[in-house]
């Protein structure tokens, strides 16, 4: 099953406090990112947030699960909580500020 349209219309809206943010479409799911870093996935209506020490501190309740099979285990955070903006706002920008700085991409060969 696939993330339905208004999931992310509804997570974008909740998360508008943190400028920059945006949905990207990958892999038939989509990534949620600023300023070039990957913070969470959405899919099949799931938000899975990249698991970082301050993101666990803000989300001890959210169980470790794999956004997809294969899959690295993140923190999923369940749809209930996702009501709270500041709360949700806070959690993604500690994982932001967590996560080291996106490599520079190198140049394509001619």
């Amino acid at each position: 099953m696939a993330t339905q349209e208004r999931t992310i219309a509804y997570l974008l809206e909740q998360l508008a406090s943190l400028p920059g943010l945006s949905a990207r479409k990958m892999f038939g799911e989509y990534a949620l990112q600023r300023d070039g870093k990957t913070l969470a996935l959405i899919c099949d209506d799931q938000l899975f947030v990249k698991p970082t020490a301050p993101g666990r501190a803000l989300a001890p309740q959210a169980p470790e699960a794999p956004a997809y099979p294969g899959a690295k285990p993140s923190l999923l955070i369940e749809a209930d909580l996702w009501e709270n903006q500041d709360w949700l706002a806070d959690l993604l920008l500690a994982t932001e500020q967590a996560l080291p700085a996106p490599k520079p991409k190198r140049p394509k060969k001619p």
